[in-house]
């Protein structure tokens, strides 16, 4: 095989790691929290920017109840924010298993063997920077217009807040008004960096799963050239195989209950940011606003479902590979253990969420439809009041 520099996987992803330690919630090296500094950080900053911002709105939206307009404007970008805090928790409670994780991907058996495999893997991590990188190209403009929409709308004289919301103290006056607006703005632009970067963490996750089924494949397909030592070297094929599920279910652990929130919550955003644009002024920076946050939306979900898609479909590969190889002219013991390789991958591998359904682009398509049904429910019901 080609000698060739160790490929270090967590180079991917740094940026997203050297963000989520800005907000605090990835410790240094491979550690996690203890008794210092920067736990103390993270527990301040979850408090103040998360907690507290989706407390304010919480008790308002219980004092609007009866107006539909405002509710359906608070109550879409207040889904989101729980779901931000919600994978908050996940990530820090599972914090030590995705720290081995981190470890584990860049251990020799998950290692691209020569400049080919390289290459092969290479479209799977571009594909997660296109995705991470359009996130963030929807979601900047979409923060840009919602700190600063009450601004540019001249809202601003009457006290307009970015965000609906109840707080202890009166917010049509000076400077009560002007720290709770950067209050606001700092609190959506934290939860914003937090969503972003756990998503963009999950599909690498899932990005990393699919990657290793093509390096699998691509040494199953060329069982014949390691004619030395043939035996050890399908063995290590099994045992690739096996440790690669052992990853899918680790990681599948931490973002189980998440995937069952994201996609209600997406569909709902979706919907209701839809309903939203009929009824804003249209070509206001509130409606661009609404638009760049429901592309934002619907590219994070189509990420959950596409690297989901891919690792189905990568793995399904799997036992196309075996027969690809010219495993016929292999000894007799050789063929049992490649009778037990194609046995172990005749079930494709697929990501669930609680069993209840797959990430794949039948399910994006369904969220589609449902955030549409959400949409024109809320619409009949507008026109008819």
């Amino acid at each position: 095989m080609d000698k060739m520099k160790k490929f270090d996987w967590k180079e991917t992803i740094k940026r997203n790691i050297f963000m989520l330690k800005t907000v605090g919630l990835w410790p240094t090296g491979d550690e996690t929290y203890g008794c210092n500094l920067y736990t103390l950080y993270a527990i301040v900053s979850t408090a103040l920017f998360q907690f507290g911002h989706i407390f304010f709105q919480t008790v308002n939206l219980f004092l609007i109840l009866d107006d539909l307009q405002a509710v359906t404007g608070t109550i879409f970008i207040l889904l989101m924010e729980m779901a931000a805090s919600l994978k908050t928790y996940c990530l820090v409670k599972n914090m030590k298993m995705l720290k081995q994780l981190m470890v584990t991907i860049n251990s020799d058996f998950f290692q691209p063997k020569n400049m080919q495999q390289k290459y092969l893997i290479q479209p799977n991590i571009n594909a997660w920077k296109t995705f991470v990188s359009t996130f963030w190209i929807f979601a900047v403009p979409s923060l840009f217009f919602w700190c600063s929409f009450p601004v540019l709308d001249k809202t601003v004289r009457e006290y307009r807040l970015p965000f609906l919301a109840w707080y202890p103290y009166d917010t049509k006056t000076s400077p009560q008004y002007e720290i709770t607006y950067i209050y606001q703005a700092l609190a959506i632009n934290f939860l914003a960096v937090v969503n972003i970067n756990i998503d963009s963490l999950i599909a690498a996750l899932n990005m990393f799963i699919a990657a290793q089924f093509d390096i699998l494949c691509d040494d199953v397909r060329n069982l014949q050239h390691e004619k030395k030592n043939v035996i050890k070297y399908l063995k290590n094929c099994i045992h690739h195989h096996r440790e690669i599920l052992r990853f899918a279910d680790y990681a599948n652990q931490f973002y189980n209950w998440l995937l069952l929130v994201q996609f209600f919550v997406g569909g709902v955003s979706l919907g209701l940011s839809m309903f939203q644009l009929t009824v804003v002024v249209p070509f206001s920076s509130e409606f661009y606003m609404l638009l760049t946050y429901g592309n934002a939306v619907l590219v994070e979900v189509f990420m959950y479902c596409w690297f989901g898609n891919e690792i189905e479909v990568k793995s399904s590969n799997l036992s196309y590979a075996i027969f690809e190889s010219d495993w016929t002219s292999l000894s007799p013991d050789i063929k049992k253990n490649v009778i037990i390789l194609t046995i172990s991958v005749q079930k494709p591998l697929k990501i669930s969420a609680l069993n209840l359904f797959y990430l794949s682009l039948e399910t994006f398509v369904k969220i589609l439809r449902t955030a549409w049904s959400y949409f024109a429910l809320l619409r009949q019901v507008n026109l008819s009041t």
